[in-house]
């Protein structure tokens, strides 16, 4: 086992990415944090608090 479980591997990242949005082509601005890390992040803070 993963000992970072937040971490989101390639096989699991192949299923979730299709599920998410496109960013929007005219949002103002660039986008501010991939989505794979954002990810990562919120998982991070539920794994070990806030």
């Amino acid at each position: 086992m993963n000992t970072r479980p937040w971490i989101v591997d390639d096989d699991l990242w192949a299923l979730i990415e299709p599920l998410l949005r496109p960013w929007p082509e005219k949002a103002p601005g660039p986008r501010p944090v991939a989505d794979r890390l954002c990810l990562q992040g919120i998982l991070y803070v539920l794994f070990n608090g806030p």
